[in-house]
């Protein structure tokens, strides 16, 4: 499966590029693949694995703010492994072209 979350820290001002640092040292140190974007991260793996890692980065940021907003998004689809990147390839084959990163 895939994940997309993004934590967001409430109270800490305008800039979470800190918090942001916290959940991908997490995230890094999971082993878990995973691609990081400007409005989140998004996990390729094992559901529980993923579910339970989401959870260790919205715990880290209670321990750090008063308030914080975590959203998930999941794309579970049976049999299928290297979603990170083969949903991209589908649509750059679909495009003739490859997509700027």
């Amino acid at each position: 499966m895939i994940a997309e979350f993004s934590v967001v820290p409430i109270g800490k001002g305008e800039s979470v590029s800190e918090y942001v640092a916290e959940c991908i040292r997490l995230v890094e140190s999971s082993g878990i693949a995973y691609k990081m974007n400007p409005m989140g991260t998004v996990l390729e793996g094992d559901y529980d694995e993923v579910m339970s890692l989401i959870r260790q980065c919205h715990m880290r940021m209670m321990e750090m703010c008063p308030r914080v907003i975590t959203t998930v998004k999941i794309d579970d689809r049976k049999g299928k492994k290297g979603m990170l990147e083969s949903k991209i390839r589908s649509v750059e084959k679909h495009l003739g072209k490859r997509v700027e990163k």
